[in-house]
């Protein structure tokens, strides 16, 4: 893969989760839907080297020196990390002629991690099981996901623009 292509993916993966972000902005501000707090993330993250991977509630945990860059650098990260994976399970063919459905299937497949992963290690149990309206929770991750699936497409057709003449022929 020459850095073309990953570059491409950066694209991808940097503006789905750029999207997701402008809509949990919109979401807050426009709902007043609280979003996710990414020193949360990073909190969590920072406790993981103290083989700390589960809490009652990270929000009560101890606070991490340099959490809240630490959790936003790795939700970037992540994002670009799923753009990656999907291009290898799809091919990178999906970057010349990106479609919709694919992507969307990512965002539904990638509401796994907090569902499964974060928020159990936040102390909200599995699926959010713990909370006061799990099924809300759970929709709301699912719409972000999705909205990340479009964001997926999204820059993937921008990135088709800007770098299909070397990649594609």
């Amino acid at each position: 893969m020459n850095s073309q292509w990953i570059l491409h993916v950066l694209v991808v993966g940097v503006g789905a989760t750029l999207l997701m972000d402008v809509w949990a902005l919109a979401r807050r501000r426009v709902f007043g839907i609280a979003s996710l707090d990414y020193a949360l993330v990073g909190r969590w993250l920072g406790h993981m080297r103290h083989d700390c991977f589960q809490h009652a509630a990270i929000g009560k945990a101890q606070a991490v020196r340099g959490e809240r860059l630490l959790g936003w650098g790795s939700h970037y990260l992540i994002g670009v990390a799923f753009a990656g994976l999907f291009v290898a399970l799809v091919g990178p063919q999906w970057l010349c002629r990106p479609t919709l459905w694919p992507a969307l299937l990512l965002g539904v497949v990638s509401v796994a991690a907090p569902l499964l992963l974060m928020q159990p290690g936040f102390g909200m149990g599995v699926a959010a099981s713990r909370t006061a309206k799990p099924w809300q929770a759970r929709g709301r991750a699912l719409l972000t996901h999705l909205v990340f699936g479009v964001g997926v497409y999204l820059a993937g057709w921008l990135g088709a623009q800007l770098f299909s003449a070397p990649l594609c022929g």
